[in-house]
């Protein structure tokens, strides 16, 4: 156990994040994503909420201010987002700015790129969010 890093963020996913460097992207997905086949690292988050993993996270990177640094899955034509996922999202990352969208196909090809999959224990639809690294200022 380490002082200040909250307990939900694992040996595993600490590695992850702070071998990530600018640009790269990491998924947090929820229980449904079929992570083993699209993950070229999977780190295992059983149980906790994607927004719950995010807030852990969120102290730890600098977010990418290059580019959009919050992707979502869009939903299938004839479906529709819950509202309250993109809002606990954006309130575990304290993120005011826009968020890009992504089709299922995008969202399992563009999985299979990332840096890592955090496979959580989210259970609401859609609830897959990438988090893109950005720059962590000096000093």
């Amino acid at each position: 156990m380490l002082k200040g890093i909250d307990p939900v963020v694992s040996p595993e996913l600490l590695k992850a994040l702070a071998e990530m460097g600018h640009g790269d992207e990491i998924l947090f997905a929820d229980a449904h994503f079929p992570g083993r086949t699209n993950a070229r690292e999977l780190i295992r988050a059983d149980g906790l909420s994607v927004d719950r993993v995010l807030k852990g996270v969120a102290p730890l990177i600098e977010l990418d201010s290059y580019a959009t640094p919050v992707i979502m899955t869009a939903p299938v034509p004839g479906d529709t987002l819950d509202p309250d996922v993109e809002a606990r999202i954006r309130k575990a990352l304290d993120y005011k700015g826009e968020i890009e969208f992504v089709t299922r196909d995008e969202l399992y090809a563009r999985a299979k790129r990332a840096f890592a999959v955090v496979q959580t224990g989210e259970t609401a639809k859609y609830g897959n969010v990438f988090v893109k690294k950005g720059v962590t200022p000096v000093g």
